[in-house]
């Protein structure tokens, strides 16, 4: 599980946290989302207690295929998914809807985790709150 802390100010979002989908949700987690494209194989949408999918924050389908979870593509991918969520109006869309939120937790199912989207997801996600903290058009 990796870890973001932000600072409290005109959201009130402290932590982002990411967490494979399969393992046990925890009250900690807070506000449940999952961010892949596709629905991880073997778990209910029951067992999965979201509370939201966000598939629109995910990889578009072109470049989640070009990856394919190849290491070896990692840090092309992560300039590539970084570019793409510049571009994806749906990002200020969730972050403007869950300013409320105290914690997010970010769910993906792959198993590998150090080469997941989630990972770049929360690093994008936590340089857009700080952005959002010194901009007084937000609120």
């Amino acid at each position: 599980m990796s870890f973001i802390y932000l600072t409290r100010s005109k959201t009130l979002i402290n932590m982002i946290k990411i967490k494979r989908i399969y393992e046990h949700p925890h009250k900690s987690d807070g506000f449940r989302v999952l961010v892949d494209r596709l629905w991880p194989r073997g778990i209910s949408k029951e067992n999965a207690h979201l509370d939201e999918w966000a598939k629109e924050l995910s990889p578009s389908p072109t470049l989640r295929k070009w990856f394919n979870h190849t290491p070896e593509k990692w840090e092309e991918f992560k300039l590539k998914y970084l570019t793409e969520l510049k571009h994806n109006n749906e990002v200020e869309v969730f972050l403007n809807n869950h300013k409320n939120k105290k914690n997010i937790t970010l769910l993906y199912g792959a198993k590998d985790t150090k080469h997941t989207h989630a990972l770049v997801l929360q690093y994008f996600l936590k340089i857009k709150l700080k952005h959002i903290q010194t901009d007084n058009s937000f609120a």
